[in-house]
């Protein structure tokens, strides 16, 4: 029976990259989002006839359970792995920060995950062992830099619920992974970081000196982590460079988080 894989975040970005590898792989791929003209853009690039594409708002608890039935049903009755990749930008001074920014964020980033991982459970428990909840998380995710408080809480929850719902699952034969990428080349890189800034996220991050990884390395990361052991992949020098940092010289890098200019943070004028 041929494998099926819903990803939410689907219509750009690291969902449509990870659309196009496991669809190669001959997998069926389900797209969710919240953008309709993203997703039909993504489902042309996909094998005709092995793709299902449903409009869905993370936030929304209910339309999980919805969205993953119909796929199911188009899939052929179940789900082999799921994708909880939608997310949002945000940096900048925590005080400069809006409630609807924070609020928004949490939602998306950290609550959509949440109620993907419990609408998810009983489909991958059905395709287990072998099936998987694969979520994307950040290098923020481990360490906190300047200017990116509310998205490194978010990422770094993501994380924490990678790591509990590997041990919760166990039991069950359902694998529980995630992705740390750094700066990968996506359209959430031309968006600012807050509604105080007029520079987008590209910019700081070039102006850093950081790396910019093409989207295609998270996809292959994404095929490896559905297909391996390892609970958390970095994707990105970046990325290696911060989790090397964080695990044998912590004194280090905190002075050297006190000193960056934090590729998310600040204001322009």
């Amino acid at each position: 029976m041929r494998k099926s894989i819903f990803i939410t975040g689907g219509a750009s970005g690291i969902g449509r990259a990870v659309a196009q590898k496991f669809g190669a792989e001959g997998w069926f791929v389900g797209l969710a989002d919240i953008d309709e003209s993203g997703m039909t853009a993504t489902e042309a690039l996909l094998p005709g006839g092995y793709s299902f594409a449903v409009r869905l708002d993370v936030r929304d608890r209910a339309a999980w359970d919805r969205a993953l039935a119909a796929f199911a049903t188009a899939a052929g009755g179940r789900i082999d792995a799921v994708f909880n990749n939608a997310g949002i930008p945000i940096g900048g001074p925590i005080v400069d920060l809006t409630v609807d920014e924070v609020e928004r964020t949490l939602d998306i980033n950290l609550k959509g995950v949440i109620f993907g991982a419990q609408a998810a459970y009983p489909w991958l428990k059905a395709s287990a062992p072998g099936s998987c909840l694969l979520n994307t998380a950040s290098a923020a995710g481990i360490y906190g830099s300047k200017g990116a408080s509310v998205y490194s809480a978010t990422k770094f929850g993501v994380r924490a619920i990678t790591e509990s719902l590997d041990a919760e699952w166990a039991e069950d034969s359902i694998n529980v992974r995630d992705l740390m990428p750094a700066f990968i080349d996506t359209p959430l890189l031309d968006h600012t970081s807050n509604r105080g800034t007029n520079e987008d996220i590209r910019g700081r991050v070039v102006a850093a000196g950081l790396e910019i990884s093409p989207v295609s390395d998270v996809a292959d990361a994404a095929w490896a982590a559905v297909h391996g052991e390892r609970l958390h992949t970095t994707v990105g020098k970046t990325a290696r460079r911060l989790a090397f940092a964080a695990k044998w010289m912590p004194g280090r890098l905190r002075k050297q988080m006190q000193a960056a200019g934090g590729a998310l943070g600040g204001k322009a004028g």
